[in-house]
């Protein structure tokens, strides 16, 4: 009998920020995606705007300032996550080219709820399906393509790594 599926679904925004032809990504130490490589962002507080949030998040998990260049599009993924009686996830994120503008590196902000454990620079070349969330590697397609697409990324095999 084939178990019920019961989808948490989360929303956020993510940044793109190319340099040298390496991506800027996170280690995330929490949700679906631990111990993979992430996007910079994450959701929204109360009130803010879709734009402000990526700045605030980029912020904290990187410790770099970004400029907004443009909205590349939206796209949902869909994966299972056994957490708090959800089966699975189903992520909408709004995905974002940014440029550099200020700071550094830096060891992100701690606090309840942080689930950047810092961030670095990869290539195409250092991420796969098994050290980076579908976001990066979907941010590598883009980069190459100019393209999103339309269609939701069923991962039907994900694994967790805690």
């Amino acid at each position: 009998m084939q178990k019920l599926q019961n989808y948490h679904r989360a929303f956020g925004v993510y940044g793109i920020c190319v340099e040298n032809n390496n991506l800027l990504v996170i280690n995330k130490n929490g949700g679906p995606y631990i111990n993979r490589y992430d996007l910079p962002g994450g959701s929204l507080e109360t009130g803010e705007s879709l734009s402000n949030a990526m700045k605030r998040e980029f912020l904290e998990e990187t410790g770099v300032e970004i400029e907004i260049l443009k909205n590349i599009g939206v796209l949902d993924f869909q994966l299972p996550w056994d957490w708090k009686g959800f089966t699975d996830v189903h992520h909408i994120a709004v995905y974002y080219l940014v440029n550099r503008i200020g700071g550094e590196l830096s060891e992100p902000l701690q606090f309840e709820g942080q689930d950047s454990l810092g961030a670095l620079w990869v290539s195409e070349e250092d991420v796969s399906v098994d050290n980076a969330s579908p976001l990066v590697l979907k941010a590598f397609e883009w980069i190459k393509t100019n393209t999103l697409g339309i269609d939701a990324e069923c991962y039907k095999e994900w694994k967790v790594y805690k």
